[in-house]
């Protein structure tokens, strides 16, 4: 059969006739022995656990938070109305006072020396309860806190705290 124009040209395969040179074996080692598992040791050396300081940093966070959408609200409230709504500042300013009682709680849990504090359910509940203002950021966190209040860990945490300090 004659070729076509567009069939490139044949090109002849020759085999491969050379032979292939010798591989060695890979040597087989041992694999090296696990390393057991440690909990790496807290930086600050006071033994706080992991979820006290994180319970600590969102306690400061909301209480800022809190302040911040405290002082928005009786701003918002209290211009919007032509300062007639300055009557419920008493109502609207109180996440505020929260927030105040949160950063002064988490203060007290970061410092170094550690100072002797309980575990505040009361503030956690508070916190929860602001979602009545509509503050939902604060009842995560309160609810979170009330979580971590439970770990045995942190419960412990506070009784090795607060029998230092009798």
């Amino acid at each position: 059969m004659p070729a076509k124009k567009s069939d490139p040209p044949a090109v002849p395969v020759e085999p491969i006739t050379a032979p292939a040179e010798p591989v060695s074996p890979i040597p087989v080692s041992e694999p090296p022995a696990p390393v057991p598992f440690s909990t790496p040791p807290l930086p600050s050396g006071s033994g706080m656990p992991g979820m006290v300081q994180a319970l600590a940093i969102m306690t400061i966070i909301n209480g800022i938070l809190n302040i911040l959408y405290g002082v928005s609200v009786t701003t918002a409230i209290v211009l919007g109305t032509f300062f007639l709504g300055i009557l419920c500042a008493p109502i609207t300013i109180l996440p505020v006072i929260l927030g105040i009682f949160e950063i002064i709680y988490a203060i007290k849990l970061l410092a170094n020396p550690p100072q002797p504090v309980k575990p505040s359910q009361t503030l956690a509940i508070l916190e929860i309860v602001a979602v009545i203002s509509g503050n939902i950021i604060s009842a995560v966190v309160g609810v979170l806190a009330l979580v971590f209040y439970a770990d045995a860990n942190v419960k412990a945490y506070f009784v090795r705290l607060n029998s230092q300090s009798s």
